[in-house]
């Protein structure tokens, strides 16, 4: 009698519980407390762990934008709603390491043609060294519903941009080349909101075949030049961005520093920049993405040791055990230095002010911090950062004087968003990321903004030649800008020319004056 009354206690809990359920007050009840319960063991294991968990608050703090008062950011706070709504979710959402181990050690089983439901075609670019990069193009969606859902404005022309042609957003991802799903989901939403992206891998990033024995230093802008102007020269009548995810910013910051008002961008962005990428390989990072990024960059290398052998030594850069040591190893050793010696005796013509560097480390990031070349930025870039980022240096190492005094940085700090993350949860309970919503708004106000100005412009000159008797035809010419505007000469870069080549056609990189920008924005 008892045996079978206590092999049936089991089952009438399970009743019991499942009539309790059936309340709502006690259903509301019961989730919160396995919530609650799951937070404490998500805290405890990150103790364990030795993962520093910061302090989240919960005031709901709108995001603050840092940066000079210019006519720009006028328009930005005007008309970026975005701005207003800060990046809030719940728990498990809302944690930074829980955003960091989905985001970025998640692993990825996916094809190069098809990720996240998103059609990739890929492009190969001959660099002039022999090099290759990879551009992957985001072509459609799987999803035939998302796809009808793409936005336009009537007569075809993508939302905020003033053209019928798509504009094409740049991505960069991390220093790794890790492709994360939060990269992804940008290239989704784009392609959602008209966009046309396109993930800029570097050589030997990305199953990207690695053709010369060099692996591009950590903010040498070189092989995304000739792939900007490759993108440039295809497709003229195109609005250029980008936008860059983590330490990829150090890539993108030094691009827009040493082309300046050449760039072809009309507007860039940076998704937890790092801003000193010698201080970021020297904080120490918390144990476990440190040992993850490692072996990471340790499979990289392993899988072209052979060709990279003749200039790096591969036996001991895989036994490193930092990711600074591994830095040095392969771009500061003097093996490294004596084979861009030799590149330079083969290519006369080319730039040698990478080559005459002296090869230690702070010769090194001499020629490779994100901001060696801020003050030659000439083109709007909106730096997004979390205070509870667990992978950068604390924003109190970071100077604000840079983003008062420049007309071109604008930053925006959060509350929380953790690295890349930024989710936000809306009255729908539906978990979006605020930083690409963020983003893509940012780029349709920008490309307004310069719009109107260029409509100012026109007027403007228009009355001028009217009040002095000038005769106009029908169609208004806008001045040309000259591509040195805001650029001063650097004895850095000595020539300006280079020549990129593809299988099929042969280009020539120079500066053209085929930019109408007013910069009347930075007044």
């Amino acid at each position: 009698m008892w045996d079978l009354f206590l092999c049936l206690i089991p089952s009438l809990m399970l009743v019991v519980l499942t009539v309790l359920l059936q309340n709502n007050w006690i259903l509301y009840h019961a989730e919160g407390a396995v919530k609650l319960l799951g937070c404490c063991m998500w805290i405890i294991t990150c103790r364990l762990l030795k993962l520093h968990y910061p302090a989240i608050s919960a005031s709901g703090k709108e995001p603050q934008l840092i940066c000079k008062p210019t006519a720009l950011a006028n328009h930005l706070k005007k008309h970026c709603s975005a701005l207003a709504q800060p990046p809030l979710a719940r728990w498990p959402q809302s944690d930074p390491h829980f955003q960091i181990i989905t985001n970025f050690m998640w692993p990825n089983t996916e094809s190069v043609e098809l990720q996240r439901g998103i059609r990739f075609t890929r492009e190969h670019l001959l660099l002039q060294d022999g090099g290759i990069v990879a551009l992957d193009w985001a072509v459609g969606l799987m999803n035939q519903q998302d796809q009808r859902k793409k936005e336009f404005h009537p007569g075809g022309k993508v939302l905020g941009l003033h053209t019928s042609n798509r504009a094409i957003i740049i991505l960069i991802p991390n220093a790794l080349g890790r492709v994360t799903p939060h990269l992804l989901k940008l290239c989704y939403e784009a392609l959602q909101q008209g966009f046309y992206p396109v993930v800029f891998n570097r050589r030997g990033h990305g199953d990207c075949p690695l053709t010369t024995p060099r692996y591009q230093e950590f903010g040498d802008p070189s092989d995304l030049m000739q792939a900007v102007v490759y993108l440039r020269s295809h497709h003229p009548s195109s609005t250029l961005f980008a936008v860059s995810e983590g330490s990829g910013s150090g890539l993108l910051l030094s691009y827009l520093g040493e082309r300046g008002s050449s760039s072809y961008l009309m507007a860039a962005a940076c998704i937890s920049p790092v801003f000193h990428g010698q201080l970021w390989f020297e904080c120490k990072l918390p144990w476990l993405y440190h040992w993850m990024a490692l072996i990471y960059r340790k499979f990289q290398i392993n899988r072209y040791a052979t060709a990279l052998s003749s200039v790096m030594d591969v036996a001991k850069i895989l036994c490193c055990k930092s990711l600074r040591d591994m830095e040095e190893f392969m771009f500061c050793s003097v093996k490294q230095q004596d084979d861009k010696m030799s590149e330079s005796m083969n290519h006369i013509r080319k730039d040698n002010s990478r080559l005459s560097m002296k090869p230690d480390w702070l010769g090194y990031w001499e020629r490779n911090e994100p901001l060696r070349d801020a003050d030659e930025v000439a083109v709007p870039i909106l730096c997004l950062c979390s205070k509870d980022d667990p992978l950068l240096p604390p924003l109190s190492t970071l100077s604000e004087t840079l983003f008062h005094n420049s007309p071109y940085f604008l930053l925006v700090q959060t509350e929380q968003g953790g690295h890349c993350g930024f989710m936000h949860e809306d009255e729908h309970e539906t978990t979006t990321s605020w930083s690409h919503s963020l983003v893509l708004e940012y780029f349709r106000v920008v490309a307004d903004f310069f719009a109107l100005e260029e409509k100012k412009k026109v007027f403007k000159d228009d009355a001028q030649c009217c009040g002095h008797g000038l005769r106009h035809s029908a169609s208004f010419v806008l001045p040309k800008r000259r591509s040195t505007l805001l650029r001063k000469e650097r004895p850095v870069l000595s020539s300006r020319r280079r020549q990129t080549s593809t299988p099929s056609d042969t280009f020539t990189l120079e500066e053209r004056e085929d930019f109408t920008w007013n910069r009347s924005y930075t007044r």
